[in-house]
């Protein structure tokens, strides 16, 4: 394809999030992300069903092991990526190219930077978390091989989300998903060649991980410089400007932490998890998969909000942003809904896909039956949380979330599940924390909402 056809192919599948109707509009930009997010996680399920299949149960429950440890890193990276998101669908709101050119290049040096300082943390502190999480002994050699060749590609995920999330700025969510088609396809190859062909186990099915994460960070590099408008990325260029190094932390931080504690909540329960034996670790591992699917779909009307609310805010379009919040939450609930149902349904042959043993099967489909069906809840913090910050409320929903997810699950831990220790009991963790952190976010978005409308000179209808 040459320069000139991507470029019109670039601008063809950026939306006008100013004007027009927005129902259909904000469908047609979640569902390319939510697969976008999808395909990212199947990199991780590609591992467990390869693994699951053709290197047994051992090398299952030490990829299984890891979920929680790489999601602390994979959800830091994941929520950071909001602050370019916010500030430069903000500068497009404004129509200012000249702005979102410094945010740009300042984003992409952020990336590699902040990329290569987390690899190297994870690589110093990834035996004692494999320690903290109480990994199976008989695993523990092989998870913590597969943790530190996966963390050799945190740069390259940083890069991909936080240039995906520049791209998504202006509304296209197409070519992020293309390339996670092309890294997804590239990661199951790899993963067959490498476990099947050349015996690698976890080794194999890691570094199938670190190459397709490559490839996509190269991608959407290779996008950011075809670019003739207000993304265009110039090598010579890149450099840290301090004002909007400042304004990117200042949103994307406290959204990457919330996730990172959001994912340290869920070593204590994978703590939990692993002490309940190594069928169970392997059984958690494969509903998880499912979970992720569907969460997937609440977390793309999150982030579709974002987008849209931050360029309609900076266009002072105020009242339009009150109807992107009414409808991104309903389709965040009805979609993310539609797909726990589905997966519910078939949840049996659908484990099937990652293991043959009937006994891990059986403890999956509890976990999908008391967690996965009810993912839906997700929707009304996150699609709430993600307004907050595109309007300038940047701590409260982070500090509202940690406390309703995190707080209340290690109070869960210490009290409920430890009187009942059983998997049925600590897995219904997550459904309710999931209603306590929904009625605080949602409350806090009303009420600040109604401040911000004051603010500006408005009545809310």
């Amino acid at each position: 394809m040459s320069g000139k056809t991507l470029d019109k192919n670039i601008k063809s599948n950026s939306q006008d999030m100013l004007h027009g109707g927005l129902f259909c509009k904000m469908i047609v930009f979640a569902l390319p992300l939510a697969l976008s997010s999808i395909l990212q996680q199947l990199f991780n399920s590609a591992d467990v069903a390869v693994v699951g299949r053709f290197a047994g149960d051992d090398a299952l429950a030490a990829v299984g092991a890891n979920v929680a440890n790489v999601g602390i890193f994979v959800n830091l990276i994941v929520g950071a990526s909001a602050g370019p998101n916010v500030i430069v669908a903000n500068l497009i709101g404004q129509d200012n190219k000249k702005e979102a050119e410094k945010a740009v290049h300042t984003t992409i040096m952020l990336a590699i930077i902040g990329g290569l300082l987390l690899s190297c943390l994870g690589m110093i502190i990834s035996e004692p978390m494999l320690v903290l999480t109480n990994t199976p002994k008989e695993v523990m050699d092989m998870a913590e091989l597969y943790l530190r060749i996966y963390l050799l590609g945190i740069p390259f995920i940083m890069i991909f989300n936080f240039g995906a999330a520049i791209i998504r700025s202006k509304g296209d969510t197409k070519h992020p998903l293309y390339i996670m088609i092309a890294s997804g396809i590239t990661n199951v190859i790899l993963n067959l060649i490498f476990v099947i062909a050349c015996k690698m186990d976890v080794a194999g099915v890691a570094l199938a991980t670190l190459i397709s994460n490559i490839l996509a960070a190269v991608l959407i590099i290779v996008l950011l410089v075809k670019d003739d408008d207000f993304l265009h990325l110039d090598f010579r260029k890149l450099h840290i400007d301090k004002m909007y190094l400042g304004k990117i932390i200042k949103v994307g931080l406290p959204a990457g932490l919330q996730g990172m504690v959001f994912s340290l909540s869920n070593i204590f329960i994978q703590s939990g998890i692993n002490n309940l034996g190594k069928d169970t670790v392997a059984a958690s591992s494969v509903a998880l998969n499912f979970e992720y699917f569907t969460y997937d779909i609440s977390s793309a009307f999150a982030q579709t909000t974002v987008t849209y609310t931050s360029q309609n805010f900076g266009a002072g379009n105020y009242k339009r942003c009150s109807k992107i919040y009414r409808i991104a939450m309903t389709e965040g609930i009805v979609f993310t809904a539609l797909l726990s149902i589905i997966f519910t349904i078939w949840a049996r042959p659908l484990s099937a896909i990652y293991t043959t043993k009937e006994a891990v099967i059986d403890i999956a489909l509890i976990r999908m039956y008391h967690v996965m069906s009810l993912e839906a809840l997700t929707a009304t913090y996150e699609v709430s949380a993600a307004a907050l910050r595109s309007i300038g409320y940047q701590i409260v929903p982070s500090v509202l979330t940690v406390l309703g997810t995190v707080g209340f699950r290690i109070i869960w831990m210490c009290t409920i599940f430890k009187q009942s220790h059983t998997f049925k009991t600590l897995m219904n963790v997550y459904p309710a924390s999931w209603i306590f952190t929904g009625i605080m976010v949602v409350s806090a978005y009303l009420i600040l909402w109604k401040k911000v409308w004051v603010r500006h000179g408005y009545v809310s209808d």
